[in-house]
């Protein structure tokens, strides 16, 4: 019996985990960013290690059961490469890198509901108002949408001091140069997580078509990762031909892109896909706003950053909203499995199975 429970509460613990991983990761990219460490640096780095992580997985894993590989799965790859990975890690780097990384994890609480509202013209999704499933997926969206709009368009009163170093930094210029800059690159930051989020929810969409096509998850995850790197790195050498300019500066660079690769990238992902097999994805989704809330904590209370009005009640409405669609997901669900399916006799007339 106990070791029952046990294994009950192992996608749970495992879930916890994931979510302190995926903070630190936060924490420690905004870290490096504030030092200087280039977007497409850390992106390139971060996908080699990932790929190199992944690929001995997915050999073992899936070397009887991987399907054919072809010029077309190639190219969806690459698209989903260059959508899900390369450009949807940039700018939620470069909206880390101008917010902060609490406001950013509001916005990464917000992918399931853009995906939602992309997938409704495509049929993927059904908003029935008739019923409480359609009513909450819905009642959800719009709580989600408008706190979107409260982080992005309400900044509010500080709740909590700057840090000594930020105060004496800010002292050096003058207050209105320190503001203007301050809101200009805000907004920049609210832009570039907002693409993120559109880019990672087509993503979902374009994975949703590849998995049919190509049912081997880590294989073309490891695939994925490996075009990321070489897009990043293409865009990097365009960008900046100095060697210099890829050359990680101090230990605790290299242990951060170590560690956003290989935690990050690499084992975060085995292991919630391992939670989406055992319990589902509505369970697994339903964990992501606790990294936002073990960020905030973290930024907060060591390293004393600045946490705002608007952040707060924006966030609020959005992991409200998350759940609420959530639990419109998982009534849809039950209503589903629990809907009695028609069996036609020899006459053609339906009656429902015994």
């Amino acid at each position: 019996m106990e070791e029952s429970n046990c294994g009950e509460w192992k996608p749970v613990f495992a879930m916890l985990a994931v979510d302190v991983a995926f903070a630190i990761v936060n924490i420690l990219l905004k870290r490096v960013l504030d030092e200087g460490m280039s977007h497409l640096v850390l992106v390139t780095y971060r996908q080699a290690i990932a790929t190199v992580f992944i690929a001995p997985i997915a050999y073992f894993r899936e070397r009887k059961t991987r399907p054919k590989f072809t010029a077309r799965i190639f190219w969806h790859l690459f698209v989903s490469a260059l959508i899900g990975a390369t450009l949807t890690q940039y700018l939620f780097l470069l909206g880390i890198d101008y917010t902060s990384a609490t406001f950013s994890c509001a916005f990464i609480n917000m992918v399931p509901v853009v995906t939602f509202l992309m997938a409704l013209p495509f049929g993927l999704e059904t908003a029935n108002l008739k019923n409480k499933a359609g009513r909450g997926k819905v009642l959800g969206t719009v709580l989600c949408v408008a706190g979107a709009m409260l982080l992005t368009f309400y900044k509010g009163i500080p709740l909590t001091s700057s840090s000594h170093s930020q105060a004496v930094a800010y002292s050096n210029q003058p207050n209105s140069s320190v503001s203007n800059q301050r809101a200009h690159k805000w907004t920049i930051g609210c832009i570039a997580l907002l693409g993120g989020c559109l880019c990672w929810s087509s993503w979902f969409l374009l994975q949703a078509k590849i998995g049919k096509a190509f049912p081997a998850p880590y294989s073309s995850t490891t695939v994925i990762s490996f075009l990321s790197c070489l897009q990043a790195a293409t865009l990097g050498l365009a960008i900046k031909t100095d060697v210099s300019y890829w050359a990680l500066k101090g230990t605790f660079h290299i242990a951060t892109v170590i560690y956003a690769g290989m935690i990050g990238s690499g084992l975060c992902y085995v292991v919630m896909s391992w939670c989406v097999e055992k319990r589902g994805p509505v369970f697994t989704a339903a964990f992501s706003p606790l990294i936002q809330i073990i960020v905030a904590i973290i930024d907060v209370s060591i390293l004393h950053g600045q946490l705002h009005l608007g952040s707060v009640l924006g966030s609020f409405f959005v992991i409200i909203g998350l759940y609420v669609l959530l639990w419109g997901k998982s009534l849809e669900a039950k209503n589903s499995i629990a809907k009695p399916v028609q069996v036609s006799d020899e006459n053609g007339e339906s009656s429902e199975p015994a």
